[in-house]
């Protein structure tokens, strides 16, 4: 009990120097407002994500086994990778009490219509990283989160480094005792920050996994419903591409996305294998361009083998893996879709040009991205077909 207090004390003393450290305390307060929490796409709209599901092993092998991983998407070429200017430059929030894992601060909040959001911010790579993958990801037609980057969150009942604080109360396992201290009138605001909102669909778990693991892709079976193979190796190759060396379980998600609910005991109709966190890419650092440019998309090119054994954990969940020439060519041909004009506009709009890292910052220009992007796309395309 003493240690609690101690710890919400700490709290408290973290929260009050919210307002020394706020921007733009002397305004007048105001409450959050909706017209701050445009943004969303337009086939997103009234959808909230939903609860997760717990189902038996069989039952998320069997979801899994007949799931999806690409959904064709709008014309490419015609895609804006760049910032949305429908979005607004200012999202309004109240501050959730929640876990937080990973190191790049980040915290939740909710909208005043009860959307609830995860905000990352500051120097972190992971900022601008999971600010492109998720636009790459949605262009090229894979899943993943909505990852916005706007000018300033204002977060109401925000302490004054969020992630710090729930990190230290969660030692104790008390983030709850922040609400003792929490000022709802109170606000800080974080410049340049990532706002993610989740992909529409009801999760699939069972009691012991979260999401799935890149080896488990081999469960997934055409002659059940599942994607071919071709669209399967596409998700592994583009993995590769990005880095995204973090991959364990929990950084993937299975998602229900059929528009009706299944009953216990029933089938989801249409689950789908997306990516959840992809702020460990473009690196293996996170947003490094001379390690990006040096990690390789292939392992062997004659027999088409790829792997990550050379990024950190050795790729983690990814095993080294023989690409069908079916799955070559399918993200060949989507990657060739995109010009330098978008990709420009995919790094400067996620700011890959600004510095990043908390002691020793880099600025890497953006033509020096599209280079390497376009060099790495040629490593697919180029080269003999792969063996069947």
């Amino acid at each position: 009990m003493r240690v609690a207090l101690a710890i919400v004390t700490l709290a408290g003393a973290i929260a009050v120097g919210a307002a020394s450290l706020s921007t733009g305390h002397d305004e007048e307060q105001k409450a959050p407002a909706k017209a701050a929490e445009a943004g969303k796409k337009p086939q997103d709209a009234g959808k909230k994500p939903l609860k997760s599901k717990t189902v038996s092993s069989d039952e998320r092998i069997d979801a899994l086994s007949r799931a999806a991983v690409w959904i064709a998407p709008a014309p490419i070429a015609k895609a804006n990778l760049g910032a949305d200017p429908r979005q607004p430059k200012e999202v309004t929030c109240t501050f959730e009490i929640s876990q937080l894992g990973g190191t790049a601060p980040k915290f939740d909040c909710k909208t005043q219509d009860g959307e609830k959001l995860r905000i990352k911010y500051g120097s972190s790579p992971e900022v601008p990283s999971e600010v492109a993958s998720a636009k790459l990801l949605h262009t090229l037609g894979f899943g993943a989160d909505n990852v916005m980057l706007v000018e300033k969150v204002r977060c109401y009942g925000c302490p004054a480094e969020p992630f710090m604080t729930m990190k230290t109360l969660g030692l104790a396992g008390a983030e709850k005792l922040y609400s003792k201290v929490m000022d709802p009138k109170d606000y800080k605001d974080f410049e340049w920050a990532a706002v993610e909102r989740k992909h529409y669909g009801r999760p699939i778990e069972t009691e012991e996994v979260e999401g799935w693991a890149f080896f488990e892709l081999d469960l997934i079976d055409a002659k059940k419903g599942g994607a071919p193979r071709a669209h399967v190796d596409a998700l592994r190759l583009l993995a590769v591409l990005l880095a995204h060396w973090d991959n364990k379980s929990e950084n993937q998600r299975l998602l229900c996305i059929s528009e009706k609910d299944w009953p216990d005991g029933g089938k989801c109709s249409k689950p789908f294998a997306m990516l959840q966190d992809v702020g460990s890419a473009w690196g293996p650092r996170k947003v490094d361009l001379p390690e990006w440019e040096k990690a390789p998309i292939w392992a062997d090119r004659k027999t088409c083998t790829t792997s990550m054994d050379a990024l950190p954990y050795h790729g983690a969940t990814f095993n080294p893996v023989k690409i069908s020439e079916a799955g070559r060519k399918h993200l060949g041909g989507l990657l060739t879709q995109l010009s330098d004009a978008q990709l420009d506009a995919m790094f400067s709009a996620a700011r890959f040009d600004r510095p990043t890292g908390m002691v020793f910052k880099q600025t890497t220009p953006v033509s020096e991205w599209v280079r390497v992007f376009k060099s790495k796309v040629k490593q697919i395309t180029d080269g003999p077909a792969c063996p069947q």
